[in-house]
């Protein structure tokens, strides 16, 4: 009985020394925070996505304080989360636009023809290190979904095809997806974007190559900027690039473009 007693005695002694000491330690320790810190973390979306370019959402509300982040960084919360937050700092509101992802590929199992059955790790990465991607064009979609597995807010999902498909209603242009691909092959636009966009990510130049591995592939032809009224295509870098400030959306580029290579995106 009085061992039992004894270490009751004890167990609460320890106890008592070890919240005093943690009463001290955290008095001793303790750093002053920025209540707008708090003020602006509660107005985040808090989807922790990391599409501001930072760990997540405490972080940019840290930085967005100090100064070292535009408070319309937050792509997750659009607008609205860059109007309150703008608020919180006394800063003039800031306009936002809405962006998206599109996948710069068309390159289906169908139109891309395949190197052979790949027994690997089911990753995009993983395939890229044994052999280069799962087809023959070393610039098109490998199509194990690393990227469906990263988007936070489940905005893209697996196509009959075996590319992602992208749900731009739930998409925010986050860029999670264009981090875990291997090869890069999101775009972020601004999702009011009206006009022709490439579909394409093959930048080779050896045309006949292009043709034969994908039925869909930019072989440089260059008959989307020969047809273009507006003159706003450049084939300098291999894949066309439109000026969207001259793109008035007519469609003559999609209709001469022989692979179908480009389409307009327009959302509404």
């Amino acid at each position: 009985m009085n061992t039992i007693l004894y270490t009751i005695i004890v167990a609460l002694a320890i106890a008592f020394v070890l919240g005093v000491l943690l009463g001290l330690f955290k008095k001793i320790f303790h750093v002053d925070t920025d209540p707008k810190v708090q003020a602006v973390r509660d107005a985040l979306s808090g989807a922790n996505c990391g599409g501001c370019g930072l760990a997540g959402c405490d972080s940019f509300a840290g930085a967005v304080v100090k100064g070292d982040a535009p408070v319309n960084g937050c792509v997750a919360g659009g607008a609205s989360c860059a109007t309150k937050i703008a608020e919180i700092l006394g800063q003039a509101g800031v306009e936002v636009k809405p962006q998206v992802t599109v996948l710069a590929c068309k390159g289906t199992n169908e139109c891309a023809k395949s190197k052979g059955e790949y027994h690997g790790i089911q990753t995009c990465k993983g395939a890229q290190l044994v052999m280069n991607g799962t087809k023959k064009c070393s610039f098109g979609c490998i199509g194990l979904g690393d990227c469906i597995k990263v988007c936070p807010f489940g905005a893209l999902s697996m196509g009959e095809g075996g590319i992602p498909v992208v749900d731009y209603e739930k998409c925010v242009g986050c860029g999670k997806c264009n981090s875990a691909c291997p090869k890069h092959l999101f775009k972020i636009i601004d999702k009011d974007t009206k006009g022709a966009i490439a579909l394409c990510s093959n930048h080779s130049d050896n045309k006949p190559q292009i043709r034969k591995d994908c039925s869909v592939g930019c072989f440089k032809c260059g008959m989307c900027a020969r047809k273009c009224p507006s003159q706003c295509i450049d084939v300098s870098s291999g894949i066309p690039k439109i000026d969207y400030t001259k793109c008035t959306a007519c469609g003559e580029c999609v209709k001469a473009c022989p692979d179908k290579v480009l389409e307009i995106f327009n959302l509404g």
